[in-house]
């Protein structure tokens, strides 16, 4: 009831008083009291599942299942989508009616996915414990692909009425910290992939850091978006740009390449510009270039062709950007950039048709709003 009431007290003063206060506050109060029914019912099942697993009997001084549970989560089997939620309600520690609203999905419907994937793990009959050889090779890969996808939800978020979801990306760093810490206690990597490893964990949450850093100035008193270049970087989390700096030189030094370090690596420069027009685009097109090299990726490419206009002008960018019309062509993220291009070519008319395409594309209120203000700002410049 004390929970129904402090509801009450952030609601009602925005909302207004409900017909029936008090039939809202005993509503409230009893979905509380379900959700909690519901967090202990999946907490003894959890406990049930892990005596199921034969969890072996140790110190946990010395040892946390965490990452276990993990890379379990991150089964062959599951889609990823399947992975995200299960990962967020078995190690996030979120509840189901919490991961629910993040996808804005009814909770029945993130419960049934979540069943099913628990289901799936345990009808493999995997024993709980971490796997080793290939297979270890391949869940770490998986599961820096899910943490990543679980940061990407949270910092530019395709189903909220907000730009952001903190929650989320901070989530993500805080599971990404905890690989990084479980890698870093091995000794002796012997061999290329473990290095590999080791280094994509270090990229993965430099990257995360380095982007976090700039959450403060991505969005205005309004909550509407402010693109990179307009952004005021004084208010960039410097203690969050350090540690990502840090991490991204503790992953170069192993020796081992990979996307997410090359990714970290762009974010980097961009944090080394103390003004938008001090941004190294060279480097930063010399390392889309090999990002696109290892992932043939066509986001990628959309991204490179932003670099080539920004560091050789719109025309030659836009003929990239057509590299990729009939894998991307129609998306939300075609049509933003190549409108984006045709506007610093001077083609406002086409720039704004396209940006109100991509606005109606858009999942995303911030995103939505940014995109059609400026192509009604490109509509208002006609002669």
């Amino acid at each position: 009831m004390q929970e129904a009431l402090l509801a009450a007290a952030r609601r009602w003063p925005v909302e207004g008083l409900p017909d029936e206060p008090r039939a809202w506050l005993v509503t409230a109060a009893s979905r509380r009291l379900v959700d909690l029914w519901r967090s202990d019912a999946s907490r003894r099942e959890r406990e049930a599942l892990a005596i199921e697993w034969g969890v072996p009997a140790r110190d946990p001084v010395d040892h946390d299942d965490s990452l276990t549970v993990l890379l379990l989560c991150c089964h062959p089997a599951l889609t990823p989508a399947s992975a995200i939620a299960l990962t967020l309600r078995a190690v996030g520690g979120l509840t189901t009616a919490e991961i629910a609203n993040a996808f804005l999905v009814p909770e029945p419907t993130m419960a049934q996915r979540i069943s099913r994937a628990k289901a799936t793990i345990r009808a493999s009959g995997e024993p709980f414990r971490m796997p080793s050889g290939a297979d270890r090779e391949l869940r770490l890969r998986s599961a820096m692909h899910v943490l990543y996808l679980v940061f990407n939800e949270g910092y530019a978020s395709t189903r909220s009425s907000e730009l952001q979801r903190v929650d989320l990306s901070r989530e993500a760093i805080r599971l990404c910290r905890l690989l990084v810490d479980e890698l870093g206690h091995e000794h002796g990597h012997e061999h290329d992939h473990e290095l590999g490893e080791r280094a994509e964990a270090l990229g993965l949450l430099a990257l995360m850091v380095l982007l976090e850093a700039r959450s403060p100035a991505r969005t205005d008193a309004q909550g509407d978006l402010v693109p990179l270049p307009e952004q005021d970087r004084t208010l960039w989390d410097e203690d969050l740009v350090r540690e990502g700096q840090d991490l991204l030189a503790r992953a170069v030094a192993l020796g081992s390449v990979g996307e997410y370090q090359l990714q970290a690596a762009i974010a980097a420069v961009h944090t080394r510009a103390r003004r938008a027009a001090d941004t190294d685009w060279e480097e930063i097109l010399r390392l889309y270039g090999l990002l696109e090299g290892i992932t043939g990726n066509p986001v990628v490419t959309l991204n490179r062709a932003v670099a080539v206009a920004m560091a050789r002008g719109p025309r030659p960018a836009l003929d990239v950007v057509d590299e990729v019309e009939e894998r991307l062509g129609g998306t939300q993220r075609w049509l933003a950039v190549r409108g984006q291009l045709l506007e610093m070519a001077g083609d406002d008319s086409a720039a704004a048709e396209l940006l109100e395409q991509a606005a109606g594309l858009a999942t995303n209120r911030a995103e939505r709003h940014y995109l059609s203000a400026r192509a009604a700002r490109l509509r208002s410049n006609r002669p």
